[in-house]
């Protein structure tokens, strides 16, 4: 099913839980780069974050294709939510601190601090999902 935002409670309750999540972009020749990663998600603004370094492939990817389309899923079992959307890379400290305490706030502990971290932010303008 195609959603539009803001969500509705079920979704919104499935987000919350900690499942595997992948994170998909496009490589700069067109195919598909799948990682697995931990996101958070704010509901209020529509917006998914990925905590990652300017040097990781997904980052890459994202940097070197402007207004760049991913989409992030989480699965669990026969339940999954997708949310597709543009996403910027952003080593902004500001945008990384928002980012790391929305990180820890959901998996109790803090992101690696690895050097050239950076926040992957996806402003999510389509919602699929069986939940």
């Amino acid at each position: 099913m195609s959603l539009h935002l803001p969500l509705g409670a079920t979704a919104e309750a499935f987000l919350a839980e900690n499942h595997q999540c992948t994170l998909t972009t496009l490589r700069p020749d067109g195919t598909p780069h799948v990682a697995p990663v931990r996101f958070t998600w704010d509901g209020e603004t529509g917006t998914a974050r990925v905590m990652t370094t300017v040097s990781r492939r997904k980052a890459r990817n994202i940097l070197a294709r402007a207004q760049s389309p991913v989409a992030v899923c989480q699965s669990a079992g026969p339940r999954w939510i997708t949310l597709e959307g543009v996403a910027t890379v952003s080593t902004d400290p500001a945008r990384v601190e928002e980012g790391v305490r929305r990180y820890t706030a959901r998996y109790w502990s803090s992101p690696p601090q690895f050097p050239g971290l950076a926040v992957v932010e996806i402003s999510v303008d389509r919602v699929m999902g069986l939940y």
